[in-house]
């Protein structure tokens, strides 16, 4: 029997203060903090992208639980990640619908536009993609997800109209 790998976490320690205070409002406005591990995960990956260990460890300090209990639950979870990713994290379905509908062509065409595999970022750091085993919508297979929001029935040809969505958006951002 061969012992399990241990995938690596990112170490950032140049993080924002402002990020710190952000979370640590959030955590303080909780009524309870029994519980609400996976609430707080949820907000700081919101909050700072990924959960790298000094993220972590100041959820565990804040909440008053062990650094291992925290790190149990962001390993376990595919939701969360270790890992600095682009600021749209793109999810290709590959649930059996959603292959069989030519998700893995899908998948192809982000990977050629953007340049990237999965677990990288594209380099002007919008985007990163993975490929997920089922997102629930199979009636719109194949689906992809940026972010929260959802797209039905994409087609290889779909996939710069998407990404040129959010490089329009990141310009506006740009401007202002």
């Amino acid at each position: 029997m061969s012992a399990a790998k241990q995938e690596r976490t990112a170490s950032a320690t140049n993080l924002p203060q402002e990020k710190y205070d952000e979370l640590q409002t959030y955590i303080e406005s909780l009524d309870s903090l029994e519980g609400a591990l996976i609430h707080v995960l949820h907000k700081a990956q919101t909050v700072f992208t990924y959960l790298p260990l000094e993220v972590q460890l100041f959820i565990a300090r804040k909440m008053e639980l062990p650094a291992a209990e925290v790190f149990g639950v962001v390993s376990f979870y595919s939701y969360f990640t270790m890992k600095p990713v682009g600021k749209h994290t793109i999810s290709i379905c590959m649930g059996t619908a959603c292959f069989v509908r030519g998700s893995e062509e899908v998948f192809k065409a982000f990977k050629e536009e953007l340049g990237i595999q999965p677990g990288e970022i594209s380099p002007d750091g919008l985007f990163s993609i993975k490929d997920v085993r089922c997102i629930g919508a199979c009636g719109l297979a194949p689906v992809v997800t940026v972010g929260e929001k959802v797209y039905g029935h994409v087609k290889p040809e779909d996939v710069k109209m998407i990404l040129d969505e959010y490089r329009a958006e990141q310009v506006l951002e740009n401007l202002n």
